[in-house]
């Protein structure tokens, strides 16, 4: 999960389709450039045989606005390589307050961050 969610923040859509196991990937993909990925939650983890699911929460800035997706993803095993199946993704839209701490992942308050 953590390699699929560095492509996204590079938009390195060969590592993407690669990664996607093949009876769900899309035809074509492209990546939003106007969308900047920050922060990467892993909630849970949990693998049985070759079978695999990551609960995650992944924070991005798009027009200046915050957002906060959070999925339950499945993954398949073959050949030692992990493969995305598909998973049920929640879009959220974040209003960080400005004392709130900054949903970059910085630490600092977001006044004095990304709030600035």
């Amino acid at each position: 999960m953590r390699s699929r969610f560095s492509a996204f923040a590079r938009g390195d859509i060969d590592y993407l389709l690669a990664s996607w196991a093949p009876e769900t990937r899309p035809a074509r993909f492209a990546s939003d450039p106007q969308t900047q990925w920050h922060t990467l939650t892993v909630v849970s983890a949990q693998a049985n045989d070759a079978r695999g699911e990551v609960h995650f929460l992944a924070v991005s800035r798009q027009d200046g606005q915050w957002h906060c997706l959070e999925e339950r993803s499945r993954f398949r095993q073959e050949g030692g390589h992990w493969f995305y199946i598909d998973g049920d993704p929640v879009l959220t839209t974040l209003s960080p307050g400005r004392n709130s701490p900054c949903p970059c992942g910085s630490g600092a308050k977001f006044k004095r961050c990304c709030g600035g």
